[in-house]
């Protein structure tokens, strides 16, 4: 060994460098592996006339997990020579390791992300293990970064700017192996380790004199030339266009791989570590980081999860067919369980079917799955109007019209008929759990499993513990929805439980703008241009104006908690009684539309003012909504409906689409300027200006 990298020199000098930190569960780029690497490529370059060829290969289920995201999150502007110096190493021996004159390949046995893939592209060849789980890609994008060791330097290099930025760089795109291979990312795919490891010996053999094509003469990058130097004024544009909000990764990234372009291939790896050194100090990046890899991390592997031994589930049954029912039978039925899926009669649960079926189809078209795989997951799906099909299912996921007369109905229906100790879970998105748990014999067995639409791309699942829900009961739901590939946060009980509670407060502070005179486009752009995925008004529509008044009539029928009257309660109801405009599945809400896609906004919008246009500063536009939503946030930890911090972040980010570079909306106070005592201090400013809603709660610091 050589601190974390092994060095065993094998029959016919062919050396073996393996990845094995021993002091963590995967390999990262840390000091310690730069350290190992530079004593590595010292001993091949010293050895090299006994050397014919070098595979890098890891002694970890994963290849190479990437940066060593602890200790990047702590850089401060003061630590950026440090790390520059760090990079330039790193970059420095895998550009010795790509020029040693003799074959170096890769074999990647396991996922080989961010850094991984960057050690691999070092390599003149890469032969992927088709193991299960693997994945091949570059998402420092999602974590406020870029691929700064070299990635962005040689992609775009292998596959042409364009193919580079476009299908790789900026999505973050993690691929199968398969995938990787179709995307030019690695050169074969293979099924089993001894597979991987012949095939790199016998790729050595055949190519004694291999070099990377960027360092063979007459060398030029795919597509460029004329072609490419009429593309790049167009490059920032399109991306503007596509960003939502302060995102400075990706422009960073397009910036580097432009830049990199214009100059010889050591040029742009310094250029790329100047951008990367840049994000790295900077605060959206730990913002992004602590909530997509440690928040995210904590909340699946069950940080909110008691500590029980439960029983999986594996015949589920879900009740109401329609869009939400039928997206929860799909998801079940993806994930291997056996699904039965009830309406009140046999057409409605096949149109239910039919709707998972189309699904499916969309997903063979997309390459994801093979037809063989497609009809398995739908025979999967029972469709029935019977309830005695129901006996035996160990889990039943109520998804019918929000009423609390329907829910205990269908529940006093089905439970005699169900396997003993079923789990028993109300899909609702806003009625309490405990009220709802009054209608089951069994409300220790009685919980929330909140699914956002559409389930098939939404991948958080807030879970909602009522006053009587049992560990065992929250375990096996958490169990279940990690199962079927989702998000699991846990909430406890009440009105609105966290997501849908939180986003009111998003639509209310938006309408109540268009009550106060703010133009609609203003108000719709304000919210994208603070990084929200979709403009309020719009968000209005989708979820319908019908549901959005529904909600609060509850809220105020309940008479459980503070319910401000606001100027968008009027603007709500007189859109509905006035106008008959109640959201986009009607074809008409706050915008227009026409063949099923949206158009402009309603020319009537500006009639529904009730108090002459002002002049509102776009900051003020922007932070009235995400701290409308923040403060409300701070008032669910301070009543106990949010559990931890990690749960209220990732629910925002994942759930309702709360501005990703703040990392959550809670996170969103402590990174305020001043931290949460300045994002108090401004929540004061926005209270005497705008209303009492936005005084901050006595609790409003801390996590």
């Amino acid at each position: 060994m050589t601190g974390t990298i092994g060095y065993d020199c094998g029959p016919g000098g062919v050396v073996t460098l393996t990845l094995d930190d021993p002091g963590q569960a995967a390999n990262t780029m840390s000091r310690a592996y730069a350290a190992s690497m530079t004593a590595a490529v010292d001993r091949l370059e010293a050895e090299r006339d006994e050397i014919t060829g070098v595979i890098v290969t890891s002694a970890k289920r994963t290849f190479f997990a990437g940066g060593d995201l602890p200790e990047m999150i702590k850089a401060t502007p003061a630590d950026a020579p440090a790390l520059t110096a760090l990079l330039t190493t790193i970059k420095a021996d895998l550009r010795r390791l790509e020029q040693l004159g003799r074959p170096v390949v890769a074999a990647i046995n396991g996922s080989a992300l961010g850094g991984g893939l960057e050690i691999a592209l070092a390599c003149h060849h890469r032969i992927a293990l088709d193991a299960p789980g693997s994945r091949i890609g570059f998402p420092e994008v999602t974590l406020g970064l870029l691929p700064g060791a070299g990635g962005v330097t040689r992609t775009v290099r292998m596959l042409g700017l364009a193919d580079a930025l476009t299908n790789i760089l900026l999505t973050g795109r993690q691929l199968r192996p398969a995938a990787a291979r179709d995307a030019g990312l690695v050169d074969e795919v293979v099924d089993t380790a001894e597979e991987m490891l012949a095939g790199a010996r016998a790729w050595i053999a055949a190519h004694p004199g291999a070099a990377q094509p960027w360092d063979r003469p007459g060398y030029r990058i795919p597509g460029a030339g004329r072609e490419l130097a009429a593309q790049l004024p167009a490059y920032p544009a399109n991306l503007r266009k596509q960003l939502k909000g302060r995102l400075p990764a990706p422009e960073a990234i397009l910036a580097a791989a432009v830049e990199g372009t214009q100059v010889d291939l050591d040029t742009a790896l310094t250029v790329e570590t100047r951008y990367l050194v840049s994000l790295l100090t900077g605060q959206i990046a730990k913002n992004m980081i602590g909530a997509f890899f440690f928040d995210l991390k904590a909340v699946n592997d069950g940080a909110s999860r008691p500590d029980v031994e439960v029983a999986p589930v594996t015949r589920v049954a879900v009740l109401g067919a329609g869009m939400m029912g039928a997206g929860i039978a799909y998801a079940c039925a993806r994930a291997g369980l056996q699904v039965v899926l009830k309406d009140v009669t046999a057409e409605a649960a096949e149109r239910g079917r039919a709707h998972a079926e189309k699904l499916l189809g969309r997903e063979v078209g997309k390459g994801r799955l093979d037809p063989d795989g497609a009809a398995a997951v739908l025979r999967r799906i029972t469709p029935t109007a019977d309830v005695g099909a129901l006996a035996g299912c160990d889990a039943v996921i109520e998804a019918v019209f929000e009423d609390p007369a329907l829910k205990h109905a269908v529940f006093a229906e089905v439970e005699p008929v169900l396997a003993p100790g079923a789990l028993l879970a109300s899909n609702t998105s806003t009625l309490p759990i405990t009220g709802l748990a009054t209608g089951v014999s069994r409300p220790a067995d009685f919980i929330g499993m909140h699914f956002f639409s559409p389930v098939d791309r939404m991948p958080l699942l807030e879970i909602v513990v009522g006053a009587r829900t049992g560990d065992a009961a929250l375990a096996r739901a958490f169990d279940l929805g990690r199962r079927i590939g989702k998000t699991p946060i846990v909430v406890n009980d009440g009105r609105g439980f966290f997501t849908s509670r939180v986003i009111g407060r998003f639509l209310d502070e938006a309408i109540s703008m268009l009550a106060e005179g703010v133009p609609a486009p203003s108000i719709e752009q304000a919210a994208l241009q603070a990084g929200y995925p979709t403009g309020p008004l719009a968000l209005a529509d989708e979820v319908s104006l019908t549901l959005i008044r529904r909600i609060r009539r509850q809220f105020e029928a309940a008479g459980d908690g503070d319910f401000p009257v606001l100027p968008a309660h009027a603007v709500v109801d007189r859109m509905l009684d006035e106008h008959d405009r109640p959201g986009r599945a009607a074809g008409r809400g706050f915008y227009d539309y026409g063949g099923g896609s949206r158009g402009r906004l309603w020319p009537g919008l500006a009639a529904l003012a009730t108090a002459p246009g002002r002049a509102i500063p776009l900051i003020d536009l922007q932070e009235r909504m995400m701290f409308a939503e923040s403060l409300d946030a701070l008032r669910c930890r301070d009543e106990g409906v949010l559990r931890s911090a990690a749960d209220g972040d990732i629910g925002s980010l994942l759930g309702i689409g709360f501005p990703a570079w703040t990392g959550g909306v809670l996170r969103y106070v402590q990174q305020y300027a001043g931290g949460p005592a300045g994002f108090a201090a401004r929540a004061t400013e926005l209270a005497k200006t705008y209303g009492d809603r936005f005084t901050p709660p006595p609790a409003s610091a801390g996590r």
